[in-house]
């Protein structure tokens, strides 16, 4: 059996000193790329495993981050299910990148995940939280707030947050806005929106974006700009009754709060005439395979700003660099186009 790997033969193997490594390993911000590179290519040769107990001894941290999964209730539909998972993902390759691990662990409703919250920092077994599916009276991060312990939320604080805290959103409202100007230079001037029934955070912000857009291209009088918005659950059975409602009223495009609602507004489109443009959001990978414009959120992105906020409240030296220049960071999506606002989708 071979020698099992040390940070010495790391540091041989790479031609720098056993500290390089150690930096590269704990504070990578202080070690310029292409030597963590060089490290990072000999610790992949040499398949070494760093003991993080006994950095966990040193530094009396454990080096997890806990999350909360999604109830199975609430992410029963495989099309939105994709985004959690993409960001999850990118939450572990990140975090792991910075020496610490995820943690998962399930909780339905907010009483039960911060009774696992008081579990976990009680046992010393993680360092910080990552929240996600922030909401209106969100008791989670008020409790800990007042428990004084590291975290981070990817969403913002909906309604009037009495504690300020770090959080990465992705700014919906601009996302949807976007979706209508594109609209707009396709030659539609009835863009209709559907979306979730009020109170959704989220939704009610990529509702407003829609909603800003439309009137500042004046296309319809401010007073009546709500009749060409439909909320509905996210059931594609139920956008695609409402998209036919809303062609048959004359609108020649819809703007979908998620490419859920937006594929089944794709199959009333199909039995449309004229054809109705539509638009989804969050670019599944079902949307790429059907052909739907849609807005993109910059999942990669969230998860490496909330790693290094949540860092950055634990020590600030774990931080990458550059750090965030604010503890609330609002990320901008992009609009991917594609067929199904380009090229007119009719029954013939």
């Amino acid at each position: 059996m071979p020698d099992r790997a040390t940070l010495a033969s790391v540091a041989a193997r790479a031609g720098v000193s056993r500290q390089t490594v150690s930096n590269v390993l704990n504070s990578p911000h202080v070690v310029n790329e292409s030597t963590r590179d060089r490290v990072a290519a000999a610790i992949a040769e040499l398949g070494y495993r760093p003991l993080r107990a006994a950095q966990r001894l040193r530094s009396q941290r454990s080096r997890t981050l806990a999350l909360a999964l999604t109830p199975r209730s609430a992410s029963a539909d495989g099309v939105n299910g994709s985004i959690g998972d993409r960001f999850l993902h990118a939450l572990t390759e990140t975090a792991q990148r910075r020496g610490y691990r995820i943690m998962l662990f399930a909780a339905a409703g907010d009483a039960a995940e911060i009774g696992q919250y008081h579990d976990l920092l009680s046992t010393g077994d993680v360092d910080g939280f990552v929240l996600a599916n922030t909401h209106h009276g969100d008791a989670r991060t008020r409790w800990l707030t007042e428990h004084g312990t590291p975290f981070v939320t990817f969403g913002r604080p909906w309604g009037a947050p009495t504690d300020p805290h770090a959080w990465v959103d992705v700014d919906g409202a601009s996302g949807t806005e976007a979706a209508v100007d594109h609209l707009v230079a396709r030659g539609h001037r009835r863009i209709a929106f559907l979306g979730w029934p009020s109170g959704s955070g989220v939704g009610d912000d990529r509702r407003t974006g829609w909603r800003r857009a439309v009137q500042r291209h004046a296309l319809v009088p401010a007073a009546s700009v709500d009749a060409w918005s439909a909320a509905i659950p996210d059931n594609g059975r139920l956008a695609s009754r409402a998209a036919r409602e809303l062609a048959a009223d004359g609108a020649s495009a819809v703007v979908c709060a998620s490419d859920s609602l937006a594929i089944g507004a794709l199959a009333a489109a199909r039995e449309t005439t004229d054809g109705l443009a539509v638009v989804g959001f969050d670019d599944t990978p079902t949307a790429a395979a059907l052909g739907l414009t849609s807005i993109a959120q910059p999942l990669e992105a969230a998860a490496s700003c909330a790693v290094d906020l949540v860092l950055g409240a634990l020590e600030p030296a774990e931080a990458a660099a550059p750090a965030p220049s604010s503890e609330q960071v609002l990320l901008a999506p992009r609009l991917m186009v594609r067929g199904s606002t380009t090229t007119p989708i009719t029954t013939h």
